[in-house]
This record gives C-alpha cells, sequence and structure tokens, in this order.
C-alpha cells in the first residue's frame, strides 16, 4: 500500500507535457514579445526622428517669425491672423485648390469605374488594356510627365496644333489663365489607373449568382447596376473617395512645373501647396508656412472625420451593418 501511495505521489509529481507546455507558456510569451519590440525599435526610432519630431517642430513654428538665419520669435496666432485677414492669395491658393478636388475627385473616379467595369470581361488581350490604362498611373505624378504635358498644351505643342488642324483656335493653354488649371485638371483625370485597379478588386468580390438572379427577373443594365453593383461595391467607392479627396488636396507637382513655380498665369494655378512653398523657401517665412501646413492638415483631418460619418449612411458592408 505504501509502495502504491509512494509511486502515485512520485506520478503526480512529475509534470505531463501538457503542464510543461502551460509553465513555458509565459516566458515564452514574454520572450517573443520582447523580441517583437526590439525588432520594432527601428521603425520607433524613424517615427520619432522624421514623423513625430519635425511634426512637433513645424507645430512650434507655426506660433513664430522664422527665416533660417535668426533664431525663431515667438508671435502667437499673429501667423494665423495674418493668414485669415491679411493676406488676398491665401484665399485664392484655397479657391483654386477647392476647384481642383470638387472637379478631379470625382471626374477621375468616374473615369476610373467606368473603364474597370468594362475591363472586367473576359475578353483576348485584356491583361493588354488594363496594363494600358494602368501605364500613367505608373508614372505618377513625376515631373517627366508634367514637362511632356506642358509641352503639348503651350502654343505651338501638339494639341494646340491639332486643334488650328481642325479650324478651331490655336490657343496656348498653359499660359491662358482661362485654360491652365483645366490643363492640369486634365492630367490628374488620366492618371485613373490606381482606382482602377481598386475598382477592379472589388467588382472581382461581387457574386455572380446576382447577376444572374437579376438577369431572370428580367433587370436592365442599370437596374443592376444600380441595385446590385453601386451597393456592393460602396465600401470600395468609399475608400478611394477618401484617397482620391486627399491626394487632391496635397497635388504640387504638375502645377510647380506647368507654372515654373510660380502658380501663374495671374495666380490662376496657384495650389494651396504651392503657395506653401513659396512662403517657405522664395519667401523665407517658415513659421507662416508652418502655420498653411497645419491649417491644411486640420481641414483634411476634418473633412475626413465627416466623410467617414457620412459614410454609415450610404456604404454597405456585406456582414450586414455600416460601419
Amino acid at each position: 500500500m505504501s509502495t502504491t501511495a509512494a509511486l502515485g505521489r512520485s506520478a503526480s509529481a512529475t509534470p505531463t507535457p501538457a503542464q510543461k507546455e502551460q509553465r513555458t507558456t509565459p516566458r515564452r510569451g514574454f520572450a517573443d514579445r520582447t523580441a517583437g519590440y526590439v525588432f520594432l525599435l527601428p521603425w520607433f526610432a524613424g517615427l520619432a526622428v522624421f514623423t513625430l519630431g519635425p511634426l512637433v517642430y513645424s507645430l512650434y513654428l507655426s506660433f513664430t517669425d522664422y527665416n533660417l538665419l535668426q533664431s525663431p520669435r515667438w508671435v502667437g496666432f499673429a501667423n494665423f491672423h495674418q493668414m485669415f485677414t491679411a493676406d488676398p492669395r491665401f484665399f485664392h491658393a484655397v479657391r483654386v485648390t477647392l476647384t481642383y478636388v470638387v472637379v478631379v475627385t470625382p471626374v477621375k473616379l468616374g473615369l476610373a469605374l467606368g473603364v474597370a467595369m468594362l475591363l472586367n470581361r473576359r475578353r483576348r488581350g485584356i491583361g493588354l488594356y488594363r496594363s494600358l490604362f494602368y501605364l500613367p498611373s505608373l508614372l505618377g505624378s513625376s515631373v517627366a510627365v508634367a514637362l511632356v504635358w506642358r509641352s503639348l498644351f503651350s502654343q505651338g505643342g501638339a494639341v494646340s496644333n491639332g486643334l488650328g488642324s481642325l479650324g478651331l483656335p490655336n490657343a496656348d493653354f498653359i499660359n491662358d489663365p482661362t485654360w491652365a488649371l483645366p490643363a492640369i485638371i486634365l492630367l490628374a483625370c488620366w492618371q485613373f489607373g490606381a482606382p482602377m485597379v481598386i475598382f477592379m478588386a472589388g467588382l472581382k468580390q461581387i457574386p455572380s449568382e446576382l447577376y444572374d438572379a437579376a438577369d431572370i427577373d428580367g433587370a436592365r443594365r442599370w437596374a443592376r447596376f444600380r441595385h446590385i453593383t453601386l451597393p456592393l461595391l460602396s465600401p470600395v467607392i468609399f475608400f478611394n473617395v477618401l484617397l482620391e479627396t486627399i491626394n487632391s488636396f496635397q497635388a504640387f507637382t504638375p502645377a510647380f512645373v506647368i507654372s515654373g513655380g510660380t502658380g501663374g498665369p495671374a495666380d490662376s494655378t496657384l495650389f494651396y501647396t504651392l503657395y506653401l512653398y513659396q512662403k517657405g523657401f522664395t519667401d523665407f517665412q517658415f513659421g507662416y508656412a508652418s502655420a498653411m501646413a497645419w491649417v491644411l492638415l486640420a481641414t483634411v483631418a476634418v473633412l475626413t472625420a465627416l466623410m467617414f460619418r457620412l459614410s454609415r449612411v450610404w456604404v454597405f458592408y456585406g456582414d450586414g451593418g455600416n460601419r
């Protein structure tokens, strides 16, 4: 009896594999977390040095008068007061940028959605067509594309000569205050490849059975688009609208290259970002430029929050709830 009890105590004292795993799990979890934080350290260091640090410093500069040659001088809200009360070019830049955002975002996304629906069908050489439509977005807002665009729409360019051969006025679009901004808007709308690819990915996720059932019910194309495609594609549409709106507010390179950095002619292409650049790197008013940057950041943040709020009304998610 005593031998059996001793064997039982010995057996109970020996940990089972499950007990060993349970005892080592907390230590292993701590080691895994520590290793994860160690690997994340370079990212945290980069975030602090290259993002948070300059961000906080620019916020400080927005309340100062700073010209790079002298130490920043604290002026409180003077930069913001001047911006909203005594700087007509600021409001002109806001007007030009809002015009660009309001026109480019819906036109670009409309083109992207239309072409994505056309390319969402099985046809011979469809991969080539998709690549060709996506190609302008690969070039992006590069300096080279802006230079080509400027030569096309300048006096004696291919567009002007083409219109002249058709008997239309041979206009100098780049140097005409009426047509300079539309030329830049046309360049932005032409680069719809990136949202087009996102739309195509969303269209692939819509079950074909829904379209088959609609066909049996006799639904026409518009009804299928309105009652099937649009609701099920609404999360992707929202994502593209959000992305393109923010990108439009940040437009800089085409306006800088086409206008030669002046925002001309007659400030017709004076985008907000271009005016901010001029204040900082031409007039050396870095305090004022920092204040403009924070106004832009606050505007985009408020607009983004508003768009998320409104998305609860029209964005449909497949799990049965709007977020």
